[in-house]
Protein backbone atom coordinates (compact mmCIF):
# COMPACT_ATOMS: atom_id res chain seq x y z
CA UNK A 1 0.00 0.00 0.00
CA UNK A 2 1.60 3.33 -1.02
CA UNK A 3 2.34 5.83 1.74
CA UNK A 4 1.07 9.39 1.55
CA UNK A 5 3.80 11.83 0.57
CA UNK A 6 4.37 14.75 2.90
CA UNK A 7 6.42 17.90 2.64
CA UNK A 8 9.49 16.13 3.97
CA UNK A 9 9.67 13.43 1.29
CA UNK A 10 10.53 13.29 -2.39
CA UNK A 11 10.37 16.25 -4.71
CA UNK A 12 8.37 18.23 -2.18
CA UNK A 13 11.35 18.01 0.16
CA UNK A 14 13.58 19.28 -2.66
CA UNK A 15 11.21 22.16 -3.41
CA UNK A 16 11.02 23.14 0.25
CA UNK A 17 14.80 23.05 0.68
CA UNK A 18 15.55 24.85 -2.60
CA UNK A 19 13.07 27.66 -1.93
CA UNK A 20 14.34 28.03 1.64
CA UNK A 21 17.95 28.25 0.45
CA UNK A 22 17.06 30.79 -2.22
CA UNK A 23 15.02 32.89 0.18
CA UNK A 24 17.73 32.88 2.85
CA UNK A 25 20.40 33.75 0.29
CA UNK A 26 18.41 36.75 -0.95
CA UNK A 27 17.78 37.84 2.63
CA UNK A 28 21.48 37.55 3.54
CA UNK A 29 22.55 39.57 0.50
CA UNK A 30 19.83 42.13 1.23
CA UNK A 31 21.12 42.61 4.78
CA UNK A 32 24.18 44.28 3.22
CA UNK A 33 22.27 46.15 0.53
CA UNK A 34 23.19 43.58 -2.14
CA UNK A 35 26.76 44.89 -2.06
CA UNK A 36 29.96 42.84 -2.27
CA UNK A 37 29.97 42.01 1.45
CA UNK A 38 26.48 40.57 1.19
CA UNK A 39 27.41 38.49 -1.85
CA UNK A 40 30.46 37.11 -0.05
CA UNK A 41 28.24 36.20 2.91
CA UNK A 42 26.01 34.24 0.52
CA UNK A 43 29.08 32.44 -0.84
CA UNK A 44 30.05 31.37 2.69
CA UNK A 45 26.47 30.46 3.61
CA UNK A 46 25.88 28.27 0.57
CA UNK A 47 29.28 26.60 0.96
CA UNK A 48 28.11 25.43 4.39
CA UNK A 49 24.61 24.41 3.35
CA UNK A 50 26.14 22.48 0.45
CA UNK A 51 28.45 20.73 2.91
CA UNK A 52 25.53 19.65 5.13
CA UNK A 53 23.35 18.45 2.25
CA UNK A 54 26.24 16.61 0.60
CA UNK A 55 27.14 14.83 3.85
CA UNK A 56 23.53 13.78 4.42
CA UNK A 57 23.13 12.44 0.89
CA UNK A 58 26.52 10.70 0.67
CA UNK A 59 26.23 9.03 4.09
CA UNK A 60 22.59 7.96 3.76
CA UNK A 61 23.15 4.40 2.53
CA UNK A 62 25.93 3.74 5.04
CA UNK A 63 23.90 5.06 7.96
CA UNK A 64 20.87 2.98 6.97
CA UNK A 65 23.05 -0.12 6.82
CA UNK A 66 24.92 0.43 10.09
CA UNK A 67 22.09 1.94 12.20
CA UNK A 68 18.73 0.96 10.69
CA UNK A 69 15.97 3.07 12.23
CA UNK A 70 13.18 5.39 11.10
CA UNK A 71 15.46 8.38 10.60
CA UNK A 72 18.18 6.58 8.63
CA UNK A 73 15.53 4.87 6.50
CA UNK A 74 14.03 8.31 5.77
CA UNK A 75 17.50 9.58 4.93
CA UNK A 76 18.17 6.74 2.51
CA UNK A 77 14.72 7.05 0.94
CA UNK A 78 15.33 10.75 0.29
CA UNK A 79 19.02 10.72 -0.58
CA UNK A 80 18.25 11.53 -4.24
CA UNK A 81 16.30 14.64 -3.22
CA UNK A 82 18.94 15.69 -0.70
CA UNK A 83 21.52 15.28 -3.43
CA UNK A 84 19.56 17.44 -5.88
CA UNK A 85 19.07 19.98 -3.06
CA UNK A 86 22.85 19.99 -2.66
CA UNK A 87 23.10 20.77 -6.37
CA UNK A 88 20.63 23.64 -5.94
CA UNK A 89 22.64 25.01 -3.03
CA UNK A 90 25.82 24.88 -5.09
CA UNK A 91 24.06 26.50 -8.05
CA UNK A 92 23.21 29.47 -5.81
CA UNK A 93 26.84 29.36 -4.64
CA UNK A 94 28.00 29.61 -8.27
CA UNK A 95 25.67 32.56 -8.97
CA UNK A 96 27.04 34.35 -5.90
CA UNK A 97 30.62 33.71 -7.05
CA UNK A 98 29.78 35.12 -10.49
CA UNK A 99 28.21 38.19 -8.86
CA UNK A 100 31.35 38.62 -6.75
CA UNK A 101 33.52 38.43 -9.89
CA UNK A 102 31.44 41.10 -11.62
CA UNK A 103 31.13 43.43 -8.62
CA UNK A 104 34.72 43.19 -7.36
CA UNK A 105 37.08 41.87 -10.04
CA UNK A 106 40.20 42.65 -8.00
CA UNK A 107 38.91 40.92 -4.89
CA UNK A 108 37.76 37.96 -6.94
CA UNK A 109 41.15 37.62 -8.63
CA UNK A 110 42.88 37.70 -5.23
CA UNK A 111 40.56 34.99 -3.89
CA UNK A 112 40.95 32.58 -6.81
CA UNK A 113 43.72 30.76 -8.67
CA UNK A 114 44.24 28.51 -11.67
CA UNK A 115 43.92 25.50 -9.34
CA UNK A 116 40.55 26.70 -8.06
CA UNK A 117 39.30 27.02 -11.64
CA UNK A 118 40.50 23.53 -12.57
CA UNK A 119 39.40 21.60 -9.48
CA UNK A 120 36.28 23.67 -8.97
CA UNK A 121 35.36 23.17 -12.61
CA UNK A 122 35.76 19.41 -12.27
CA UNK A 123 33.57 19.51 -9.18
CA UNK A 124 30.81 21.40 -10.96
CA UNK A 125 31.04 19.01 -13.91
CA UNK A 126 30.50 16.10 -11.52
CA UNK A 127 27.59 17.89 -9.83
CA UNK A 128 25.98 18.53 -13.20
CA UNK A 129 26.41 14.89 -14.25
CA UNK A 130 25.03 13.60 -10.94
CA UNK A 131 22.03 15.91 -11.15
CA UNK A 132 21.31 14.98 -14.77
CA UNK A 133 21.29 11.29 -13.81
CA UNK A 134 19.15 11.74 -10.69
CA UNK A 135 15.95 11.09 -12.63
CA UNK A 136 14.54 7.63 -13.30
CA UNK A 137 14.65 7.97 -17.10
CA UNK A 138 18.24 9.24 -17.36
CA UNK A 139 19.44 6.74 -14.74
CA UNK A 140 17.84 3.89 -16.70
CA UNK A 141 19.41 5.08 -19.95
CA UNK A 142 22.81 5.18 -18.30
CA UNK A 143 22.58 1.72 -16.76
CA UNK A 144 22.97 0.68 -13.12
CA UNK A 145 26.70 -0.09 -13.23
CA UNK A 146 27.71 3.13 -15.00
CA UNK A 147 25.39 5.14 -12.76
CA UNK A 148 26.97 3.69 -9.64
CA UNK A 149 30.49 4.32 -10.90
CA UNK A 150 29.69 7.93 -11.75
CA UNK A 151 28.03 8.69 -8.43
CA UNK A 152 30.76 6.98 -6.42
CA UNK A 153 33.58 8.76 -8.27
CA UNK A 154 31.78 12.09 -8.06
CA UNK A 155 30.93 11.61 -4.39
CA UNK A 156 34.49 10.86 -3.33
CA UNK A 157 35.88 13.65 -5.49
CA UNK A 158 33.49 16.16 -3.90
CA UNK A 159 34.34 14.83 -0.45
CA UNK A 160 38.02 15.48 -1.20
CA UNK A 161 37.22 18.90 -2.68
CA UNK A 162 35.28 19.96 0.42
CA UNK A 163 38.17 18.85 2.62
CA UNK A 164 40.61 20.95 0.59
CA UNK A 165 38.30 23.97 0.37
CA UNK A 166 37.63 24.13 4.10
CA UNK A 167 41.00 22.76 5.18
CA UNK A 168 43.05 25.44 3.44
CA UNK A 169 41.32 28.09 5.57
CA UNK A 170 42.32 26.50 8.88
CA UNK A 171 45.70 28.33 9.24
CA UNK A 172 43.94 31.70 9.17
CA UNK A 173 40.74 30.59 10.94
CA UNK A 174 41.28 27.47 13.12
CA UNK A 175 37.53 27.04 13.68
CA UNK A 176 37.28 25.89 10.06
CA UNK A 177 38.65 22.57 11.34
CA UNK A 178 35.14 21.90 12.66
CA UNK A 179 33.87 21.63 9.09
CA UNK A 180 36.21 18.70 8.50
CA UNK A 181 34.52 16.62 11.23
CA UNK A 182 31.38 15.69 9.25
CA UNK A 183 33.49 14.98 6.16
CA UNK A 184 35.77 12.60 8.05
CA UNK A 185 32.71 11.03 9.67
CA UNK A 186 31.08 10.42 6.27
CA UNK A 187 34.24 8.79 4.94
CA UNK A 188 34.54 6.61 8.06
CA UNK A 189 30.89 5.55 7.86
CA UNK A 190 31.24 4.53 4.24
CA UNK A 191 34.40 2.52 4.99
CA UNK A 192 32.67 0.75 7.90
CA UNK A 193 29.61 0.00 5.75
CA UNK A 194 31.84 -1.51 3.07
CA UNK A 195 33.39 -3.97 5.52
CA UNK A 196 31.99 -7.52 4.99
CA UNK A 197 31.79 -8.09 8.74
CA UNK A 198 29.60 -5.01 9.24
CA UNK A 199 27.25 -6.13 6.48
CA UNK A 200 26.94 -9.62 7.95
CA UNK A 201 26.28 -8.19 11.42
CA UNK A 202 23.50 -5.95 10.16
CA UNK A 203 21.93 -8.74 8.13
CA UNK A 204 22.09 -11.15 11.08
CA UNK A 205 20.45 -8.58 13.33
Amino acid sequence: MPTRQNWFDGWRLFGLLALTLLGLSIWIAGMRGFEVDGVRMVIRFTARTSLVLFCLAFSAAALALIWPNAWTRWLRRNRRYLGVSFAASHAIHAVAILAFAVMDPAGYAAATSIASYIFGGIGYAFITAMTATSFDRTAALMGARAWRRLHLAAGYYLLFQFMVSFGKRIPGMPLYALFLIPLVAVFALRMIAMAPRAKRTVQAG
